[in-house]
């Protein structure tokens, strides 16, 4: 029974500050490879249209479906609801997914809980709101990542890699809205902009916050958490 108790140890669980940087540039890296990185540019576009879809529903809206491109954008098509809430919570809430799957890897909840609530969650999206062959398969792919390294037996395998994959996904949600910045007549933050008549670079800065805000709650949450570990 060593090895159980051991992965259940708060050691085991948080990384420590030396590690999380470790990660972060990993990370980095991972996400500006040529090829490898694609993957993780649909999850950080599906996390941004699923989080304008949830926006819409919750501010009274409807969400008719959601279409992702292979590219790594993505479109939300919505009818009702708060335009700016919808507008606002894509970036913001790529960013709080993110979030949530790296403190779900820090939690002492079963991690293999969390992959599978992900990969059910992406397969219950792509039911609902899944249309076209393109974004069923992107979608799949997602769940998929998801799903399969349900099949490793060694928990701090799998914790390490939900880690890695929150940081990615962070790091994407820092980094895309500065593409914006470039394109004066759509995108969220053109949208934003013309119904707010607040300029389109002060959503960004707002959105580039939310990135480092995200970033900041995991470095505290290691801290606290490692700082809570029993002497």
């Amino acid at each position: 029974m060593p090895e159980l108790n051991q992965r259940s140890t708060p050691a085991a669980i948080i990384p420590g500050n030396g590690q999380f940087v470790v990660e972060l540039l990993l990370a980095l890296v991972l996400s500006r490879l040529p090829i490898a990185s694609v993957p993780f540019k649909w999850l950080e576009s599906y996390f941004h249209e699923l989080s304008h879809a949830l926006a819409a529903l919750i501010s009274g809206g409807q969400v008719s479906h959601i279409e992702l491109f292979s590219n790594g954008a993505g479109l939300c098509y919505s009818s009702g609801g708060w335009p700016l809430l919808i507008g606002f919570s894509g970036y913001a809430g790529a960013a709080l997914w993110g979030t949530i799957l790296y403190w779900l890897a820090c939690g002492r909840a079963a991690v293999k809980f969390s992959y599978l609530l992900f990969g059910v969650g992406v397969l219950l999206g792509m039911l609902l709101w899944g249309r076209d062959m393109l974004t069923v398969a992107i979608m799949v792919s997602l769940a998929v990542l998801f799903l399969l390294p349900l099949k490793f037996y060694k928990t701090q395998i799998m914790r390490g890699a939900l880690r890695l994959l929150a940081l990615i996904v962070m790091l994407n949600a820092l980094s895309s809205p500065a593409v914006l910045l470039g394109i004066s007549d759509r995108g969220d933050a053109a949208m934003l902009a013309e119904l707010t008549y607040v300029p389109a670079f002060i959503w960004v800065l707002l959105w580039f916050i939310c990135g480092v805000l995200a970033l900041l709650c995991c470095w505290w949450r290691i801290n606290i958490g490692r700082k809570q570990m029993p002497n």
